[in-house]
């Protein structure tokens, strides 16, 4: 079983703080076999930590965070911008096309934009759902996540959603399979992940959130 985080921000997203350098590093601390950044609507980090990356054991697999009409979805695969503003169904088609997963970060979360608050198609064509989001230690977004893995019978995805190189792995996803993009797609595929981690702790992401504001406030 290998160790994947698929769901990490570089600073290609507006809200996060650390480089494609510094999550690599992070990432080889940690010992992770591979990882995933998945930027909102851009694909020019992931590019960024592929090029640094390619003659590294740790593998990066392509990704991107698309905000469609109704909510976040996760274009795991995909090398491509999609545009955001389109339905989730017209998301995850273009996924698919583009040869990737659609796999939904954060279920059910009103104020992070989760998928299945306010649209309520759960037969949506997806791929895999998070039921461990290290953003939720206990809480809603994980527990409906994992029932509906289990009801749509699709992988469970465990990630950091990391904003801070400091949260890397804080949940992360066991994975069987090779470190290769269609190995990796096809093991999801195929349920063959276990969400693991404790999450990051309130004490902690409530001390980078502080941090990162008073960081604004003297820029």
């Amino acid at each position: 079983m290998l160790k994947l985080d698929p769901h990490i921000h570089s600073t290609y997203s507006s809200d996060a703080v650390s480089t494609p350098k510094e999550i690599i590093e992070r990432s080889k601390e940690l010992d992770l076999d591979m990882i995933a950044l998945s930027d909102h609507n851009t694909v020019e980090g992931s590019k960024v930590a592929r090029e640094l990356t390619k003659d590294d054991e740790l593998f990066v697999i392509p990704s991107i965070e698309i905000s469609s009409e109704y909510g976040h979805i996760l274009g795991f695969g995909v090398e491509e911008k999609i545009e955001k503003g389109l339905s989730p169904e017209e998301t995850v088609d273009q996924i698919h096309d583009l040869g990737g997963l659609a796999i939904v970060p954060h279920p059910y979360c009103y104020y992070r934009h989760g998928l299945f608050c306010k649209y309520k198609n759960t037969d949506l064509n997806i791929d895999g759902v998070e039921s461990k989001n290290a953003r939720f230690i206990f809480g809603y977004s994980n527990y409906k996540g994992k029932q509906l893995a289990s009801k749509k019978n699709i992988a469970e995805i465990g990630s950091s959603d990391a904003h801070f190189k400091g949260f890397i792995m804080d949940c992360y996803t066991e994975i069987d399979c090779e470190k290769d993009i269609d190995s990796v797609l096809k093991a999801i595929k195929h349920r063959k992940t276990k969400s693991c981690g404790k999450g990051t702790s309130n004490i902690r992401l409530s001390k980078y959130l502080f941090d990162k504001n008073i960081r604004k406030l003297y820029q």
